[in-house]
């Protein structure tokens, strides 16, 4: 994968533009913010007096309603949630998208499966960085930046890179390093990594965790700390220094007893519901239930989540947790 970093950003290419970034939840505010200190033209698209409208007032952010923002701006960020986008894009930015614009997306899901189909006369991009917006917006003020990805799917002006890697650069994230991807490329691997690890796959393994260790007539507290709460101090290892440094920080009785049980519970039929999972996001599969789902008032989802919150796991964590607050 091509790297680049800021020698090969010019934020420049941004002078005289307006960048209207429609939404301003966590990916929105954080994005803007950063373009603005770094003296981006940048307009929010929020509903008129929502939350967000009022939100991007008081940090002094110009904010216009959806359609007004994308009236003659010249890079349309999209940083809406997946399914409320092709409905914003159809009323709102498909009538005053103008030619030669950049429509840019922080995810590629919409393009990857065409439930938005932008004009021929405009470019498409992405720009995503990795990270939660409150931390890139931490990184960014502290004189860094967070690694991002940049996708070009359509080059109409014949500058869409070049756009791609100034907001990039905008939100510091070529300080660290971007790569360069392609649309499907990312939309594929983000909808895996969710699903398989780090959303559905960790926390089936939580849960069945805890459920073997209630089972077997274990204290919920004492299942909850073994199986949840430690689940942090093993991922932050991971993340400062790969497998190498968290093995080389647990006990060896930990290392010796993950090196040689872990492949019972990750099985071969384990990586065949993994491929399964690749599966139905290459074939559109998972595509559609999210949408059906979605179209269904996300029924669904609201009694998937409920389902989750009567879990006793839970309800110990609950009580665990509030022995972690500091009490004046």
């Amino acid at each position: 994968m091509q790297l680049y970093h800021d020698k090969d950003a010019d934020l420049k290419v941004l002078d005289g533009k307006k960048v209207a970034v429609l939404g301003y939840g966590a990916q929105g505010r954080a994005q803007a913010l950063c373009f603005h200190d770094s003296g981006i033209d940048v307009t929010i698209g929020a509903r008129k007096d929502g939350k967000s409208w009022e939100k991007a007032k008081e940090d002094g952010l110009k904010v216009q309603e959806f359609a007004d923002a994308v009236k003659g701006a010249d890079v349309v960020m999209i940083l809406l949630p997946d399914e409320i986008q092709p409905e914003i894009y159809a009323r709102d930015v498909a009538p005053n998208l103008k030619e030669g614009a950049a429509l840019e997306f922080a995810h590629g899901f919409n393009i990857t499966y065409k439930l938005i189909q932008p004009p021929q006369n405009v470019d498409v991009i992405m720009m995503a960085p990795k990270s939660p917006g409150d931390k890139e917006r931490d990184e960014f003020v502290s004189g860094f930046g967070v690694p991002a990805l940049i996708c070009v799917y359509q080059d109409y002006t014949g500058n869409a890179k070049k756009v791609a890697l100034a907001l990039a650069k905008g939100l510091g994230s070529t300080r660290a390093g971007v790569f360069e991807t392609t649309f499907d490329n990312e939309t594929y691997t983000d909808l895996f990594g969710e699903q398989a690890v780090l959303c559905g796959g960790m926390t089936a393994m939580i849960k069945a965790g805890f459920e073997t260790l209630t089972k077997a007539g274990y204290p919920p507290e004492m299942a909850y700390f073994e199986v949840l709460h430690e689940t942090k101090l093993i991922d932050d290892l991971i993340y400062a220094g790969g497998f190498e440094l968290m093995w080389h920080v647990v006990s060896n009785t930990a290392e010796f007893g993950g090196l040689t049980r872990r492949d019972r519970v990750i099985t071969p039929e384990s990586k065949t519901g993994m491929q399964s999972i690749l599966d139905d996001i290459h074939s559109g599969k998972f595509k559609d239930e999210w949408r059906a789902d979605y179209d269904n008032g996300l029924k669904g989802l609201y009694e998937m989540e409920n389902a989750e919150k009567a879990l006793q796991l839970e309800a110990t964590g609950k009580e665990i947790r509030k022995l972690f607050e500091r009490k004046n």
